[in-house]
Order: structure tokens, then C-alpha cells, then sequence
């Protein structure tokens, strides 16, 4: 089942995440770093790390929204960063933020759709994403051009969402996923259905054991996952 954020619009998914992360840019960063009391940062710096012994030069971030997960991977040292993101409210609060930092001649944020990437093949040494695969309207396709841009035995790290199983942890996250955030997401973002789309996409996103066969089926090798704080995302790895 397709999940999308407006479910009495008649556009496809890609263009309502699109419109979705425009109308919530402006409080994204404040929402995502409060309603994970700051544990995201914690997660991002643990994805980062699988690629310390590679050592890549030039990285893609996909699905980078405000750069985030691109600014933590300037510590590998890499020659430059690349960022693509469909939604342009997103990729101008992140350009924003870099000139802030004085890091936008590091890392250079495009408009992109992760399905159809405008890279030639084998172009960067690591692909990385943070909270954006569910979000594709083609996982199976955007996966595909993510392994088509990377070069041979470069190495893709996906942070995503996933869900808890352990009792009563399990219990407890869904009764915050479930009825917390969205309200507190709606308050502050003034967008009614982003915040009830987050939990619905992450139900519905094959998690685990089902992500780790996607990846094996498209031709990515030594393919891992590490659950994260009791199984409540998980980083992906796999070597082209």
C-alpha cells in the first residue's frame, strides 16, 4: 500500500512529499531534534562512522532536506559533498544554514529526485541517506539508481526508521509515534497530515530482515543492519 501525506489529493506520492517538506521547512530542524529529544544527532554521527575506514571523497546525500546528515559527513574529510532534494523549501533552508556555517563551498545542495539521479554511473565513492528511502515512491527504483551512481566498492549507508519490538518498548513508541507526535508536529508545523504521515510511513516501510533482501535482490553486496536505541531506526549498509 502507497502511503501519502494528503489523502484527499489526487497527486502522486513524490509530488505530496515534495509540497509536505515545503510547508513544514521552516520548523523541520526544530521538530526533528525535539520530538527525538536530540537522539537523531546521536544516530547520525553512528551512521557516519561506517565510513571512516573507506575514507570517500565524493559523497551524495540523498533525500539531504536541510543538510543535516551532509554536515556530519564532513567529518570523513571528504573532497566534497553533494545533496540532492526534491523539495526546494527544504534545500533553501539548508543552503541558508551552510552559508551560515561558511560550509557552502563543502557541500553543494541540488534539486534531485533519488529515481532518477542526474549522475553519470560509478560518480561518488559513498551514498548516504538519513530518514528518506520510505519516503520514494519507487523504493526498488530509487535503490537501483542509488547502486547505479556508486563507484565499484563504494559503500551506501541508509538511516531509516524502523520498528521496536521489544516489550515494552514497543508499547511505549507507539503510544508516542502514534498520538504525541502528531499532535505536537501539527501545532507546530501548522501542516495537519505530516505528522500522521511520519508514523504511517514507517509502519509501512519493510524494515529489517525485508529492506536487507531489497538491497540483495538490486546487486548490493555484504549487506548489514544495526538496530539503533531498542530498535528504533536502524543503519543499512551494502558495498557495490
Amino acid at each position: 500500500m502507497t502511503v501519502i501525506p494528503y489523502k484527499e489529493k489526487h497527486t502522486g506520492k513524490k509530488q505530496q512529499v515534495a509540497e509536505m517538506f515545503d510547508n513544514i521547512s521552516p520548523k523541520y530542524d526544530f521538530l526533528n531534534h525535539f520530538l527525538s529529544l536530540g537522539i537523531d544527532i546521536h544516530w547520525r554521527k553512528k551512521a557516519i562512522k561506517f565510513l571512516k575506514e573507506d575514507q570517500p571523497k565524493q559523497i551524495l546525500d540523498i533525500a539531504t532536506g536541510t543538510g543535516d546528515f551532509a554536515i556530519q559527513a564532513l567529518k570523513l574529510n571528504p573532497d566534497k559533498i553533494t545533496g540532492v532534494d526534491i523539495s526546494e523549501g527544504m534545500l533553501d533552508m539548508g543552503r541558508k544554514k551552510l552559508k551560515k556555517l561558511k560550509l557552502d563551498d563543502r557541500i553543494e545542495l541540488l534539486s534531485g529526485d533519488s529515481e532518477g539521479l542526474q549522475f553519470e554511473d560509478e560518480t561518488f565513492d559513498a551514498v548516504i541517506v538519513a530518514f528518506g528511502v520510505r519516503n520514494f515512491e519507487n523504493l526498488e527504483g530509487g535503490l537501483k539508481d542509488m547502486l547505479r551512481v556508486l563507484k565499484k566498492g563504494g559503500r551506501v549507508v541508509v538511516l531509516e526508521f524502523s520498528k521496536p519490538q521489544v516489550f515494552p518498548f514497543k508499547q511505549l513508541y507507539n503510544f508516542y509515534f502514534n498520538s504525541i507526535l502528531p499532535r505536537i508536529g501539527r501545532l507546530v508545523s501548522k501542516d495537519h497530515a505530516a505528522y500522521t504521515y511520519l508514523p504511517d510511513s514507517v509502519k509501512n516501510f519493510p524494515d529489517g530482515g525485508a529492506f536487507i533482501e531489497k538491497l540483495n535482490k538490486l546487486g548490493y553486496k555484504e549487506t548489514k543492519c544495526k538496530t539503533l536505541t531498542f530498535g528504533i531506526s536502524s543503519i543499512y549498509t551494502g558495498i557495490k
